[in-house]
């Protein structure tokens, strides 16, 4: 089975890989991330990916766009609550979308590692977009396996990011509290 993997950065594609790639799964990876900012920590993150497929022989579909205008327009607007499940259906829809257009049977996201994610927003956002496009969204809760995913980040020498990826996270990351 085939399978198209939104990869949102390096580290979280270690162990989801190895979970996949154990079943059986024939897996393609694809870069699309324009939550990312700024455009210095999107292409640290790029780069993080690539390194990860060159050391694991991973093919990687690369969507190189980068507008934050857009994406806080079409994610935040005006109503910063829920803002993180809409930037999640945008990525998988993206991702479901290039997977039919691609000829895949499935798709998925690293973003099931993550115990920072928010895991109803990617079943939600998954099953959305496999009504969409018809491509079969494949979900796993792989948060066990998120320290497995560190390590072999470190491991490899894979670029480690402090926060999720838009200027929002990073100031709740960093804000005095």
């Amino acid at each position: 089975m085939k399978m198209l993997l939104h990869i949102c950065c390096g580290p979280c594609a270690t162990a989801t890989l190895d979970h996949w790639w154990g079943g059986g799964i024939e897996v393609t990876g694809l870069f699309h991330n324009p939550n990312i900012q700024p455009l210095l920590e999107f292409r640290r993150r790029l780069t993080g990916v690539r390194d990860l497929a060159d050391s694991r022989r991973l093919a990687v579909v690369e969507d190189l766009t980068y507008d934050p205008a857009a994406w806080f327009e079409e994610i935040v607007g005006s109503d910063v609550a829920g803002r993180c499940a809409r930037c999640i259906a945008s990525r998988l829809r993206v991702t479901a979308r290039e997977a039919a257009a691609s000829g895949f049977a499935t798709f998925s996201t690293t973003l099931a590692i993550s115990p920072w994610q928010d895991h109803d927003a990617i079943r939600a956002g998954g099953a959305s977009a496999e009504q969409e496009y018809g491509v079969e969204f494949l979900y796993h809760d792989l948060r066990p396996a998120y320290p497995d995913s560190r390590r072999a980040a470190r491991e490899e020498g894979l670029y480690r990011q402090k926060y999720c990826g838009c200027l929002i996270s990073e100031w709740e990351r960093y804000r005095e509290k």
